[in-house]
Protein backbone atom coordinates (compact mmCIF):
# COMPACT_ATOMS: atom_id res chain seq x y z
CA UNK A 1 0.00 0.00 0.00
CA UNK A 2 1.46 3.31 -0.78
CA UNK A 3 0.89 6.08 1.76
CA UNK A 4 -0.35 9.88 0.20
CA UNK A 5 0.72 12.51 1.97
CA UNK A 6 -2.26 14.62 3.89
CA UNK A 7 -1.27 18.16 2.23
CA UNK A 8 -0.31 17.28 -1.37
CA UNK A 9 -2.47 13.71 -1.85
CA UNK A 10 1.24 12.65 -3.67
CA UNK A 11 3.35 9.52 -3.22
CA UNK A 12 5.49 8.84 -0.11
CA UNK A 13 9.26 8.82 -1.07
CA UNK A 14 11.46 6.05 -0.45
CA UNK A 15 14.13 6.97 2.16
CA UNK A 16 17.63 7.51 0.72
CA UNK A 17 19.50 4.80 2.56
CA UNK A 18 17.06 2.77 0.35
CA UNK A 19 19.76 2.88 -2.31
CA UNK A 20 22.78 2.07 0.43
CA UNK A 21 20.59 -1.25 1.00
CA UNK A 22 20.13 -2.00 -2.49
CA UNK A 23 23.80 -1.39 -3.17
CA UNK A 24 24.55 -3.72 -0.37
CA UNK A 25 22.33 -6.37 -1.25
CA UNK A 26 23.83 -6.33 -4.78
CA UNK A 27 27.16 -6.41 -3.35
CA UNK A 28 26.57 -9.58 -1.11
CA UNK A 29 24.37 -11.22 -3.84
CA UNK A 30 27.67 -11.11 -6.35
CA UNK A 31 30.44 -11.56 -3.53
CA UNK A 32 28.34 -15.21 -2.38
CA UNK A 33 29.16 -16.50 -6.17
CA UNK A 34 32.90 -15.11 -6.08
CA UNK A 35 35.73 -17.21 -4.78
CA UNK A 36 36.20 -16.47 -0.65
CA UNK A 37 39.18 -18.15 -0.32
CA UNK A 38 42.38 -18.18 -2.65
CA UNK A 39 44.50 -21.20 -2.00
CA UNK A 40 47.25 -23.19 -3.66
CA UNK A 41 45.09 -25.60 -4.92
CA UNK A 42 42.69 -23.53 -6.11
CA UNK A 43 39.83 -20.87 -5.57
CA UNK A 44 36.88 -21.80 -2.70
CA UNK A 45 33.93 -20.39 -4.13
CA UNK A 46 31.37 -18.79 -1.69
CA UNK A 47 27.98 -20.70 -2.53
CA UNK A 48 30.04 -23.97 -1.49
CA UNK A 49 29.59 -22.85 2.03
CA UNK A 50 28.36 -19.83 4.43
CA UNK A 51 28.21 -17.91 0.84
CA UNK A 52 25.05 -20.07 -0.12
CA UNK A 53 23.47 -18.39 3.42
CA UNK A 54 24.44 -14.65 2.43
CA UNK A 55 22.80 -15.21 -0.79
CA UNK A 56 19.65 -16.13 0.90
CA UNK A 57 20.14 -12.60 3.12
CA UNK A 58 21.22 -10.71 -0.09
CA UNK A 59 17.70 -11.72 -1.35
CA UNK A 60 16.22 -10.16 1.37
CA UNK A 61 17.95 -6.93 1.65
CA UNK A 62 16.70 -7.02 -2.09
CA UNK A 63 13.03 -7.03 -0.93
CA UNK A 64 13.69 -4.39 2.23
CA UNK A 65 15.39 -2.00 -0.31
CA UNK A 66 11.77 -2.01 -2.42
CA UNK A 67 9.57 -1.46 0.72
CA UNK A 68 8.91 2.16 1.58
CA UNK A 69 8.81 2.03 5.37
CA UNK A 70 11.80 2.78 6.51
CA UNK A 71 10.97 0.87 9.94
CA UNK A 72 10.27 -2.85 7.84
CA UNK A 73 13.98 -1.91 5.66
CA UNK A 74 15.56 -1.20 9.07
CA UNK A 75 14.70 -4.52 10.59
CA UNK A 76 15.89 -5.95 6.57
CA UNK A 77 19.05 -4.34 6.43
CA UNK A 78 19.83 -5.16 10.14
CA UNK A 79 19.32 -9.15 9.81
CA UNK A 80 21.41 -8.33 5.92
CA UNK A 81 24.14 -6.88 7.65
CA UNK A 82 23.85 -9.50 10.68
CA UNK A 83 24.49 -12.63 8.34
CA UNK A 84 27.14 -10.48 6.02
CA UNK A 85 29.23 -9.78 9.07
CA UNK A 86 28.93 -12.61 11.11
CA UNK A 87 29.53 -15.61 8.69
CA UNK A 88 32.61 -14.08 6.86
CA UNK A 89 33.99 -13.80 10.02
CA UNK A 90 33.24 -17.44 10.87
CA UNK A 91 34.59 -18.51 7.48
CA UNK A 92 38.28 -16.80 8.43
CA UNK A 93 38.17 -18.12 12.14
CA UNK A 94 37.34 -21.55 10.80
CA UNK A 95 39.92 -21.62 8.65
CA UNK A 96 42.31 -19.82 10.55
CA UNK A 97 41.63 -22.74 13.36
CA UNK A 98 42.43 -25.33 10.23
CA UNK A 99 45.70 -24.17 8.96
CA UNK A 100 46.34 -21.12 10.88
CA UNK A 101 47.86 -17.96 8.12
CA UNK A 102 50.14 -20.26 5.84
CA UNK A 103 48.70 -20.85 2.25
CA UNK A 104 45.75 -19.16 2.32
CA UNK A 105 44.27 -15.38 1.48
CA UNK A 106 41.29 -14.38 1.09
CA UNK A 107 39.26 -13.80 -2.04
CA UNK A 108 37.42 -11.21 -3.39
CA UNK A 109 33.54 -12.89 -2.74
CA UNK A 110 35.00 -12.63 0.95
CA UNK A 111 35.95 -8.78 1.03
CA UNK A 112 32.80 -7.95 -0.95
CA UNK A 113 30.54 -9.39 1.48
CA UNK A 114 31.94 -8.14 4.25
CA UNK A 115 31.81 -4.88 2.48
CA UNK A 116 27.92 -4.96 1.77
CA UNK A 117 27.69 -6.34 5.62
CA UNK A 118 29.01 -2.96 6.83
CA UNK A 119 26.89 -0.70 3.78
CA UNK A 120 24.16 -2.59 5.07
CA UNK A 121 24.86 -1.55 8.57
CA UNK A 122 24.76 1.89 7.83
CA UNK A 123 21.55 1.96 5.79
CA UNK A 124 19.61 -0.30 8.93
CA UNK A 125 21.28 2.71 11.36
CA UNK A 126 19.88 5.96 8.75
CA UNK A 127 16.53 3.68 8.20
CA UNK A 128 16.17 3.25 11.87
CA UNK A 129 16.68 6.94 13.17
CA UNK A 130 14.62 8.52 10.42
CA UNK A 131 11.59 6.10 10.68
CA UNK A 132 8.58 7.51 12.64
CA UNK A 133 7.94 6.88 16.28
CA UNK A 134 5.65 4.28 16.76
CA UNK A 135 2.17 5.84 18.91
CA UNK A 136 0.39 3.89 21.98
CA UNK A 137 -2.95 3.47 21.02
Amino acid sequence: MVQASPQTGRRARRHPANRRLLLAAVLILVGAFLPWLATGAGNVSGVRGAGLWTMYAAVLGLAGAAVRSPRIAALHAAVLAAVALALPLWQVVHVLGLVGFAGWVPGPGLVMTVGGGVLAGSAALALYRDSPPRTQT
